[in-house]
Parts: C-alpha cells; sequence; structure tokens
C-alpha cells in the first residue's frame, strides 16, 4: 500500500489543516522540520521517512486566489520526487499545462467539477494514468460545484466514475482531516467491495499505524497521511513494517 503524505500549499507556506476550515488554517509544526517552507516539509518526508510520492494541494489555485505554479516547479525537479497536484483544475488545455511542468499525475476535486460532463471530457483527453479523481465529502456527503455530483452517494459517484473510464480515485472527508477521528470504514469496505478493480486511496483522519494496516488488509490502495506525520504519531520504523508487510503479501 502506497503511503502518500500531504502538502496543503496556502500564501506560499505549508499550512496545518483541519476539517477543511481553510480560513482557519495556521503554518505547519512538525517534528520532521522546523520550517513550513514547502521544498524544506518535502525534503523531510523524502529523508527523514523514505516518502516520496508526495499529494500537494494548491489551495489558493483551488480557492481561485491564485497559483503555486514556481513552489510547484521547484517541488517536481526534485530528484526522487513525484508529485500529485490538486490545484483545482478541470479542463484538458489546464490539466496538460500542470503534466508539461512535470507533476506526476494531477487530481481532479470534486469540489471543483463544474458538471459531470467534465467527467467524460477529460477522460478523452488526458489518458487515464496521469488523473486521479479525488471524490471530495463532508462528513460523508459529496461536497461539489457540481450540484448532479453532490446530490449523490459517494458509492453512487464512483459507479459513474468507473463507467466514465477513471479508475483510481481518492476518497477525501474533508471533516476527517486534521482531527485523528479515524476513517469511514463503512464507506471503504462497500467501495472495496463493488469495485474491486478500482485503485482506491483514502485521505482524512488517518492517525496511528493501525489504521494503515487495517487499511492494507481490506485492500486499499494507497493512504494520504499528515498530521499523524508531522506529529510522530507514524513513525518511519512503522513505514518501513508496512512496506514489508506489502512485500508478503506480493511474494505470498
Amino acid at each position: 500500500m502506497r503511503l502518500i503524505p500531504v502538502i496543503d500549499l496556502q500564501a506560499g507556506r505549508v499550512v496545518h489543516a483541519v476539517r477543511g476550515e481553510r480560513e482557519q488554517y495556521q503554518p505547519l509544526e512538525s517534528v520532521l522540520c522546523d520550517s513550513a517552507e514547502p521544498m524544506a516539509v518535502a525534503r523531510a518526508f523524502r529523508e527523514r521517512l523514505g516518502l516520496t510520492e508526495i499529494y500537494v494541494a494548491d489551495l489558493d489555485a483551488i480557492q481561485g486566489w491564485g497559483n503555486h505554479k514556481t513552489i510547484i516547479s521547484s517541488l517536481v525537479h526534485q530528484e526522487g520526487m513525484e508529485i500529485l497536484l490538486d490545484a483545482g483544475v478541470a479542463h484538458p488545455e489546464s490539466v496538460q499545462a500542470l503534466l508539461e511542468l512535470g507533476v506526476k499525475k494531477v487530481i481532479i476535486g470534486a469540489e471543483t467539477l463544474p458538471s459531470l460532463e467534465h467527467l467524460h471530457t477529460l477522460g478523452a483527453a488526458i489518458p487515464a494514468a496521469r488523473l486521479i479523481f479525488s471524490l471530495d465529502m463532508r462528513a460523508g456527503q459529496i461536497l461539489s460545484r457540481c450540484p448532479e455530483l453532490a446530490d449523490l452517494r459517494p458509492i453512487k459517484a464512483l459507479e459513474i466514475l468507473q463507467l466514465s473510464g477513471w479508475h483510481e480515485v481518492i476518497l477525501l472527508d474533508l471533516a476527517r482531516v486534521g482531527t485523528g477521528s479515524g476513517i469511514d470504514h463503512t464507506l471503504v469496505l462497500e467501495a472495496r467491495r463493488e469495485f474491486s478493480e478500482m485503485v482506491l486511496i483514502v485521505g482524512g483522519g488517518i492517525s496511528q499505524a493501525n489504521e494503515l494496516n487495517k487499511l492494507q488488509t481490506m485492500g486499499v490502495s494507497g493512504a494520504l497521511v499528515a498530521s499523524a506525520l508531522h506529529t510522530g504519531s507514524i513513525t518511519k520504523q512503522q513505514i518501513a513494517n508496512l512496506r514489508r508487510a506489502d512485500r508478503k503479501y506480493l511474494a505470498a
């Protein structure tokens, strides 16, 4: 299972995301590094934890207040780093520009998706391997500017995504982010059961290594983690143990 650390960018610095209440976000404080500077945080993930696949949320771009293109360009050119970027884009031209910048995959967020038609347009224009859809939720309800999507149950939305050719999806509950309250096991189990071929990544509320172990046994492909890494609740040794368990599973 992939362990993917998160960097939330706001006004040029990394912030501590809690419950999706962006106006309340404060500069990051971490046991991994003594700076909220994006490059320092990314290097800490790589050098102290051995994590090189990084989810970056450009919160300014998502909210329409600007972007962090220069910072993101610096991140993608760091040796060994693979950036998954959510910059609030939903059009093929914007996605292509980010891929040309050097981003590994572009995340299309439910929050900023204008219409369901964009799912088909993007799927037809951009290779599926370069896209991830983020099913953004708040307390289990889909969060989207697209009314048709916002009215759906998460499982029904996953069905539409699958029919539209999407195969990698993040289940992200913003109400759980930064709280350590744990994941929605019921939703994850149902999603895994109904869409066994889909690459599922789970984010929001993960606070302990045992939760990662549970997700691994459930067949989840990846987990987004931030706060638990910065507080030291999930350690380098525990990450190594998770990887060993992965290798044993693949060898069985």
